[in-house]
C-alpha cells in the first residue's frame, strides 16, 4: 500500500514536469537556425520561390502566432497525437512508436549484456579485492571506460564484419544485427556497473550483520549471495536507473553507425529536416521515459531495502 501511494504520488508530478519540458521543446524548436519551409520543399522537390515558402508556411500553420501554434499543438499533444511529420507526411506518433521499439530491443539486448558481466565482475572483485582477477577487471574496467561509442563501433565492424566476416555490417534483421550495436553501447556501462557493485560490496562486506554471519558459521559464499549481494545492488540499481535513460537518449551515434532504425537515428535526421512536430514528439517521449524508469528504479530501491519505506 505505501508503494502504491508514493507511485501515484510520482505519477501525478508527471502532469506539471510534462508541462514545462513541452513548453521547452516547442520554443527551442522554433529557435534552430535554418527554415522548416525550405526544407519540406526541398523534400518535395519544389523550387524555393517565394511564393512557394510562403504557401510552404501557411500549410504547415508556421505564419500563426507561436502561442497559438502551441495550444493545437498541446491540446492534440495530451492524446499522443503529435501531428504529422514535415518530411514524409506521416504521422508522428507512428513514427515514434515504430522507433521506440526498435530502441527498446537494442536496449534490452545491451542491458543483458551489461547484467551478465558486470555482476559476475564486481562480485569476484569484491571478494578477491587486491588479487590478480581484481586487478585484471580494474584494467578491463578503465578501458572499457575510456572506449567511447564512435571509435569502439568502427573498430568492431572492422575486425567482426570486413575481416572476419563473422557478422552483418549495418542494418536491422535477425539477432546477428544485434550483436555489434549491443557490445557498442554496453561495454562503458559495463566498467562503469562492475566497479560501482565492487566498490558497494567492499563497504558492506565488513558490517556488523556480516560478521555475526560469519560467527554463527554461515557459509561466506552464502552470506555473499544470500545477504551482502542484496543491499549492495541498490547503488548499482540506482545507477542504472539514472543511465537507462542516457542509454536510450544516447543510443544516436550507435544507430547512425550501424543503421539502426531507432528514436536516435530518427531524431538525426528529423533535425537535419527541421521536422519539427517529430523532434518535439521525440523529446517528450524521452522526458517520459527519464521519468517512469526514475520511478520504476526508485520501487525497486525501496523492494530492495525495505528501511526506505519509513521516509516515503
Amino acid at each position: 500500500m505505501i508503494l502504491l501511494k508514493y507511485a501515484i504520488k510520482r505519477l501525478l508530478l508527471l502532469i506539471p514536469i510534462l508541462f514545462l519540458v513541452s513548453v521547452v521543446a516547442f520554443g527551442l524548436v522554433r529557435m534552430m537556425p535554418g527554415s522548416a519551409e525550405m526544407a519540406y520543399l526541398q523534400a518535395a522537390g519544389i523550387p524555393p520561390s517565394e511564393a512557394a515558402l510562403q504557401s510552404a508556411s501557411q500549410e504547415l500553420g508556421l505564419d500563426r502566432p507561436v502561442y497559438v501554434q502551441y495550444l493545437e499543438w498541446i491540446q492534440k499533444a495530451v492524446r499522443l497525437d503529435f501531428g504529422t511529420s514535415y518530411i514524409n507526411n506521416k504521422e508522428v506518433k507512428l513514427e515514434l512508436l515504430g522507433a521506440f521499439k526498435n530502441t527498446m530491443q537494442l536496449a534490452g539486448c545491451s542491458t543483458l549484456i551489461i547484467l551478465i558481466i558486470s555482476i559476475p565482475m564486481g562480485v569476484l572483485s569484491a571478494v578477491r579485492v587486491d588479487k590478480e582477477l581484481d586487478n585484471i577487471n580494474r584494467i578491463l574496467a578503465f578501458l572499457g571506460s575510456s572506449m567511447p561509442s564512435f571509435w569502439l563501433g568502427p573498430l568492431l565492424v572492422q575486425l567482426f564484419c570486413l575481416r572476419l566476416g563473422w557478422l552483418p555490417v549495418q542494418g536491422m534483421g535477425d539477432w546477428k544485427n544485434l550483436i555489434l550495436p549491443s557490445i557498442t553501447m554496453a561495454v562503458l556501462y559495463i566498467a562503469t556497473y562492475s566497479r560501482c557493485l565492487r566498490n558497494s560490496l567492499l563497504e558492506n562486506i565488513n558490517k556488523r550483520f556480516v560478521t555475526y554471519s560469519r560467527a554463527r558459521g554461515i557459509p561466506e559464499k552464502k552470506i555473499v549471495m544470500n545477504h551482502v549481494l542484496r543491499t549492495s545492488l541498490i547503488p548499482a540499481v540506482t545507477t542504472f536507473g539514472v543511465n537507462f535513460g542516457h542509454m536510450m537518449a544516447g543510443t544516436a551515434v550507435v544507430e547512425v553507425l550501424f543503421s539502426w532504425p531507432g528514436l536516435g537515428r530518427l531524431c538525426v535526421s528529423s533535425v537535419g529536416s527541421r521536422d519539427f512536430p517529430m523532434i518535439q514528439g521525440y523529446i517528450v517521449v524521452m522526458a517520459l521515459v527519464f521519468i517512469l524508469v526514475n520511478l520504476i528504479t526508485d520501487l525497486i530501491t525501496v523492494a530492495l531495502d525495505p528501511r526506505m519505506r519509513e521516509s516515503l
